[in-house]
């Protein structure tokens, strides 16, 4: 009875956590709106949870199979009062059973709303394919409620609707998670002791969860190991399996591309022109989608130039800065990335004009890079009519299926979005080890 009222307990950390990972939805002021939130959100549900197991307590609850606690200590007291005979004593039962189910499965609405942002977060990390980031915003109603719809139908029919494994799934993959939050909690208070006064009350209350979850995570493995946990923990460690060979992959990735950046680096920095060359809106433009890798773009623009020579007479450099309009980390580091990128654009258009060529450069900032790209390749179309679009693809010396779904998607996507506008894109290849 104990393990029962303490998973009942530590069941509460749902509704929290639902409210703490969706924190930057809620109105301004977001951090005393999200304290009030989440205080209304403890003292409701630690009512509401002392409230079911005082109800155990007083009616002595016993498990009778077939039927869950909450439906036998219901039943027990309307057959206490008798609204009016057996049959409509079983009609209030149904109906508080069914409001129970909607409270659920409103409940469970926070899984296809939450789980797009932790995918999207996931994927700025590099641990999930980067196409996952536009999860978190602009598809979040459409992709990203349909993918989570869809591994739990798959889930569900791989478990033949079993209730007891799937109990057991989510117990230890939920406790798993707040044990990891709560972790991270502890550290990030230790390293940042220095400033806030009382630190050590917010490590002492963080440490505190941390204990409760993972008592709770440690009973529950050791408890329902034969009956689905061994199942659990194999699925829960092909996941993470899969996350660090993608982790793995990126990064790998992202050192030959350092290495590309790097020749172009020690190159001497190109003052800013003083006389530049004016730029002609009549005549043929190449538009280039400039990333955060320098030597991706300079391989296109190189290229564009051995392709079609003395052809283009404009190129223009577009670029987005990905971030979170609502919960990003400050204005120092939008700051620091506006820099970075300015300071790339100046590059390539300095580039262009050391070699007697028309440059002009754009820049944009919003939360899906594909949305402002195709918003700046539209003004740039309106002011070079004449003008077509170039991206680089990563061909690697192994192509699989793993590595086309990791890599070029974007590019595909705004080439896709370009060509039903009309606008011209070619795609040119980069080849890596």
């Amino acid at each position: 009875e104990f393990r029962r009222v303490l998973f009942r307990s530590g069941g509460t950390y749902t509704g929290l956590e639902a409210v703490s990972n969706n924190v930057n939805t809620l109105a301004e002021p977001r951090v005393a709106t999200g304290k009030w939130t989440m205080f209304y959100m403890a003292t409701s549900l630690a009512f509401t949870a002392g409230g079911i197991m005082l109800l155990y307590l007083l009616w002595k609850v016993v498990q009778i199979p077939g039927q869950t606690l909450n439906a036998v200590v219901f039943k027990s007291i309307i057959d206490h009062f008798d609204f009016g005979g057996p049959v409509a004593n079983s009609s209030v039962l149904i109906a508080v059973l069914v409001l129970e189910a909607g409270l659920l499965f409103v409940a469970a609405n926070t899984g296809f709303l939450g789980g797009p942002a932790v995918l999207s977060n996931m994927a700025a990390d590099s641990w999930v394919p980067r196409q996952f980031r536009q999860l978190s915003s602009r598809l979040v109603t459409q992709n990203g409620v349909v993918l989570m719809g869809a591994a739990a139908l798959g889930v569900l029919l791989w478990s033949q609707g079993n209730v007891s494994l799937l109990v057991v799934l989510y117990s230890i993959n939920v406790f798993l998670t707040f044990s990891i939050s709560l972790y991270g909690l502890c550290i990030y208070w230790i390293k940042n002791r220095r400033n806030h006064k009382r630190w050590w009350w917010r490590l002492l209350l963080s440490a505190a969860g941390l204990i409760v979850t993972s008592a709770i995570l440690v009973i529950l493995v050791w408890e329902k190991f034969g009956t689905g946990g061994w199942v659990t923990i194999l699925i829960t460690g092909l996941v993470i399996g899969v996350c660090l060979a993608v982790r793995w992959h990126y990064e790998e990735t992202r050192d030959q591309l350092q290495r590309i950046d790097r020749l172009f680096s020690g190159q001497p920095v190109v003052a800013d022109a003083v006389d530049p060359p004016a730029l002609d809106p009549q005549k043929p433009t190449a538009v280039f989608f400039a990333g955060k890798n320098r030597g991706v773009s300079m391989h296109a623009l190189l290229w564009v130039q051995r392709l079609f020579p003395d052809h283009f007479k404009n190129f223009v450099f577009l670029s987005v800065g990905e971030v979170d309009a609502q919960s990003y980390g400050g204005h120092g580091a939008l700051r620091t990335l506006r820099y970075e990128i300015e300071n790339s654009l100046r590059y390539y258009v300095n580039f262009c004009h050391s070699h007697g060529l028309a440059a002009k450069s754009y820049l944009a900032f919003g939360t899906d890079p594909v949305e402002e790209l195709i918003k700046l390749s539209d003004e740039v179309y309106k002011e070079f009519p004449n003008s077509v679009c170039f991206a680089s693809k990563l061909i690697f010396a192994h192509e699989s299926f793993f590595t086309r779904w990791l890599h070029n998607q974007t590019a595909l996507a705004i080439q896709q979005r370009l060509h039903v506008m009309g606008q011209q894109m070619v795609i040119l290849p980069m080849k890596v080890a």
